[in-house]
């Protein structure tokens, strides 16, 4: 991830940090064999980008979505030891303030941007697997009373009704303990 994040820099290209390593930092440390970024990119740039991620020595492979796909376009980066990162644009809902709220995490002598936990937690509802729902949770309990809840709700609105549904459903069951 960091030689990526190297290459997302020197190309000027907002990013952040989701999946299994914003998890670590939102609630809940889990294994996870790849890592995960969305960036402000269009799908166009997004072709660029694997042109020059595979002349450094990755393996890529540029996989769109269509029309039905909540994700515009992932472009799966693997190196010579097995690491795997995937680096998503064009997720259907994400606020582009997204990339604004998002914050440096010390990481191994770095910085990584780490999407924050309002859009996180919204994002994963919005996902709506099993994991991604218990990764919401957890983030939901580790935030307590610093939840921006306004936000936090018009983020799920972004997503749709069911995400909205997947919020009040979290938000019923922690209420009432």
């Amino acid at each position: 991830m960091l030689d990526v994040i190297d290459d997302l820099k020197g190309a000027d290209v907002r990013y952040a940090v989701v999946g299994a390593m914003a998890a670590s930092i939102h609630g809940v440390v889990r294994a996870s064999l790849d890592a995960d970024a969305v960036l402000a990119l269009s799908t166009r740039e997004l072709a660029d980008l694997e042109t020059r991620l595979r002349a450094r020595g990755l393996e890529t492979e540029l996989r769109y979505g269509d029309d039905d796909d909540p994700i515009g376009a992932v472009l799966a980066l693997t190196d010579s030891f097995g690491n795997r990162v995937d680096l998503l644009v064009g997720l259907r809902g994400l606020d582009p303030a997204a990339f604004t709220r998002a914050f440096d995490v010390p990481f191994q002598g770095e910085r990584l941007r780490v999407v924050g936990r309002e859009d996180f937690i919204a994002m994963k509802l919005f996902a709506h697997g099993p994991q991604d729902l218990a990764d919401a949770e957890f983030a939901l309990i580790a935030a307590g009373e610093s939840l921006d809840v306004p936000l936090l709700e018009r983020l799920a609105q972004r997503y749709g009704a069911d995400t909205v549904a997947a919020l009040r459903t979290l938000q019923t069951k922690h209420s009432s303990r």
